[in-house]
């Protein structure tokens, strides 16, 4: 790509859909993906098959893509993002492998988990592995700034994992405390790869953090979403079962707003679906999430969290890559997957 097309302003016409993102940044993430088909080399026979069984398994790449394009945004036009990309993908991907194994699940985007396949201990050694081949990478980037801001991406993940797990079966988790493990969990690594774009551009800090802001918010409302998937979705679409989060006792969004506005005898209902996990009552709950108006209310709140990611764009220069941000917060919410 030349630097004309990498700066070029957005009058080039609308990018409104995944796939005018998809077709943007064609070039820039069959470059990711090289970097990790090359990065995925082991001597290991059983490394190599977890990992591109992963790899084939599908998924949006968002976590990179958001990378990519957030460095094109600054008009970046050199190729560090290739592999730091890369190292944000796999990152992400170790967290999915432990993820699985915490929380036992089979199927991931309609496919077994590495989990089911290989076991326990195989999916949180290779996952072990993709953490480690990252901090290889980064240390080939010979950047003290990008591996302080993996690092503690990594870390704060890892306790994001510690505090979901405690609030498993407790029903008394409130919004804040909701907020702070999506924040952790699934937010900060969205964070890290849009201030990575702005990093490696070498931009000035207001730029980073509004990059960074864009991140998070972005983050919240991809994970609010998944949330409100888990109630109203299509198993088939989603790859996974609705109520999977209520059968493992996970106290999301709209659970805790029905819980707050529901009748006590429901209320109870709901804490004891949530301390016992299982699908025994899901009927009952769900009539409880739709006659409360918890599903709309989450719904809501997943579209305030794009808009403030989006009103954080507002000093970037106008762009294609730009409006691709901008598409993206409104589809993080606007879908059906």
């Amino acid at each position: 790509m030349t630097q004309e097309q990498a700066i070029r302003p957005a009058a080039s016409g609308a990018m409104d859909t995944l796939d005018d993102i998809l077709q943007l940044s064609a070039d820039d993430m069959a470059r990711v993906n090289g970097c990790i088909r090359e990065a995925l080399a082991s001597d290991v026979v059983l490394i190599d098959q977890v990992m591109h069984y992963i790899v084939g398994s599908g998924g949006k790449r968002l976590r990179p893509l958001l990378l990519v394009i957030s460095a094109r945004a600054c008009g970046y036009t050199g190729e560090q993002h290739y592999p730091l990309a890369a190292i944000v993908e796999f990152i992400h991907t170790a967290t999915l492998l432990h993820d699985d194994v915490v929380d036992e699940s089979d199927s991931r985007r309609g496919k077994k988990t590495a989990h089911a396949v290989w076991g326990n201990a195989a999916a949180v050694l290779v996952g072990d592995f993709l953490y480690s081949r990252s901090f290889q990478m980064m240390v080939r980037l010979d950047s003290m700034r990008i591996m302080q801001i993996l690092a503690d991406t990594t870390n704060t993940i890892a306790e994001g994992e510690v505090l979901q797990l405690l609030n498993m079966g407790d029903p008394e988790v409130n919004e804040a405390a909701y907020l702070k493990v999506i924040d952790d969990k699934t937010a900060r690594l969205f964070e890290a790869a849009c201030r990575l774009g702005a990093v490696v551009s070498g931009q000035p800090e207001p730029v980073e953090e509004a990059l960074a802001r864009y991140g998070q918010h972005l983050g919240r409302a991809f994970q609010l979403a998944d949330d409100l998937l888990d109630y109203t979705g299509d198993a088939q679409a989603l790859g996974k079962n609705v109520g999977d989060d209520l059968a493992e006792g996970k106290p999301t969004l709209p659970l805790i707003y029905a819980r707050t506005r529901c009748e006590p005898e429901e209320r109870e209902l709901i804490d004891t679906a949530i301390r016992d996990g299982g699908l025994d009552q899901l009927d009952q709950i769900l009539a409880i999430t739709r006659r409360t108006g918890a599903l709309e209310a989450t719904a809501e709140r997943a579209r305030a969290e794009a808009d403030t990611a989006t009103a954080a764009l507002d000093g970037l220069a106008d762009s294609d890559w730009k409006r691709a941000l901008v598409t993206l917060a409104r589809l993080s919410y606007d879908r059906d997957r």
